[in-house]
């Protein structure tokens, strides 16, 4: 009898800071971010098959190039597996919007493949392969809900849960190649910090605080704006809809504010709407 399709979830994330130090030796930077998922996901189905496919509710996902589809050849190769799967993706996180789903994706797409085909690699193995996939990949792989992200975003050092925060999320129509390596490159050095913001943070969390919005901080706030068309538009919408502190997600363009009360964050986006702007309330979990 054939199996049944075993489903899971795959969360996005936003940074509630993120800071760079400096430039390491390997052409990475050295980052330190508090990052956090929220209660947006997308969703893998998982079935087994004698090689690899991927199916998707948006088709051009479909392509080699699909980390949830590398992430299984690395881990096929890797281990020399007989075995294979069918894997369907159905998207709910917005595409390329600084919210990390792709590697959300391919970090569940390696820890459920890696139980499924009876592999029992440890957790320093699975971090080899997300080394070849992304830099976020390694925090959604420890399934942590809150984290320091340090390193190039490979030393993750989970944290405290913190008060329940409503967050709302716009994502502006605006599509940058190359995005991430750009904004990297357009940081001056007046732009690095020694991770005050992070550690401001970190204590309202390890007091379990509610996160003060002023305090989150993302670098690439100083140059994103400038770079992106249109983006500073959409800031400017989100702040008359009643957001009071409003920040880049990741590398954007994904902009996100934190609220207290559902019904606040249900007001603003109800406003957002009205002007025709993507718009997602969602929480952090």
């Amino acid at each position: 009898m054939e199996q049944s399709v075993k489903a899971y979830k795959a969360y996005a994330k936003i940074n509630l800071t993120l800071e760079v130090l400096g430039k390491r030796e390997d052409g990475y930077h050295e980052i330190v971010s508090i990052v956090q998922a929220i209660n947006l996901g997308d969703t893998l189905s998982f079935r087994p098959r004698e090689h690899i496919y991927l199916a998707s509710n948006i088709p051009e996902l479909t392509s080699p190039n699909n980390l949830v589809f590398r992430a299984a050849r690395l881990l096929h190769d890797f281990t020399g597996s007989m075995k294979g799967v069918a894997i369907s993706l159905e998207k709910a996180i917005p595409l390329a919007s600084g919210l990390g789903g792709g590697s959300s994706d391919a970090a569940v797409t390696l820890l459920v493949l890696n139980e499924m085909w009876g592999l029992n690699l440890d957790l320093e193995k699975l971090e080899g392969m997300a080394a070849n996939l992304g830099s976020d990949v390694f925090f959604f792989l420890y399934g942590k809900r809150t984290a320091l992200v340090e390193g190039r975003g490979d030393k993750v050092t989970p944290l405290p849960s913190f008060p329940k925060t409503w967050v709302v999320l716009v994502k502006p129509p605006i599509d940058i190649p190359h995005k991430t390596q750009r904004m990297y490159a357009s940081l001056a050095p007046s732009c690095l910090t020694q991770g005050q913001s992070t550690r401001q943070v970190m204590e309202q969390i390890r007091r379990g605080e509610r996160i003060t919005p002023s305090l989150c901080y993302n670098v690439f706030e100083s140059v994103a704006f400038s770079l992106i068309p249109g983006l500073e538009g959409y800031r400017n919408s989100f702040l008359a809809a009643g957001a009071s502190q409003v920040h880049l997600a990741g590398s954007g363009p994904t902009l996100f504010a934190l609220v207290e009360e559902e019904d606040r964050g249900v007001e603003i986006c109800h406003r957002l709407k009205k002007e025709r702007i993507e718009v997602h309330l969602t929480e952090t979990i």
